[in-house]
């Protein structure tokens, strides 16, 4: 049996001391890219939304920003899958086809 050993690590340091730190510009900086990122995939899922919304209800929809593609399917796995078949590197916002575009509960 493997014996665990137990490190009593001192209150305000860090668990990992080894881990690189991230400065709070670069943190600014990710927090920026992120959110331009979200805000691209907003704007093409409210284009095709009206005229989704009816016949595909519920749906997952994976937006990929740069092209503008879009793909659907009730599965997200399956329009998951999708996406990556055109776009394998790229990043991809998932939304679902309702009145708030949530994909769980909030």
């Amino acid at each position: 049996m493997t014996q665990t050993i137990r490190r009593k690590v001192p209150r305000g340091s860090p668990i990992f001391p080894n881990r690189p730190r991230i400065s709070p510009q670069d943190k600014a900086r990710r927090r920026a890219e992120n959110e331009a990122f979200v805000q691209r995939c907003r704007a093409i899922f409210w284009q095709v939304y009206p005229e989704l919304v009816t016949n595909y209800y519920n749906w997952s929809i994976m937006i990929e920003p740069d092209s503008g593609d879009y793909f659907i399917d009730p599965d997200p796995e399956i329009a998951f899958q999708k996406a990556r078949q055109k776009h394998p590197k790229a990043r991809i916002l998932e939304k679902r086809l309702n009145e708030t575009g949530t994909c769980g509960r909030l």
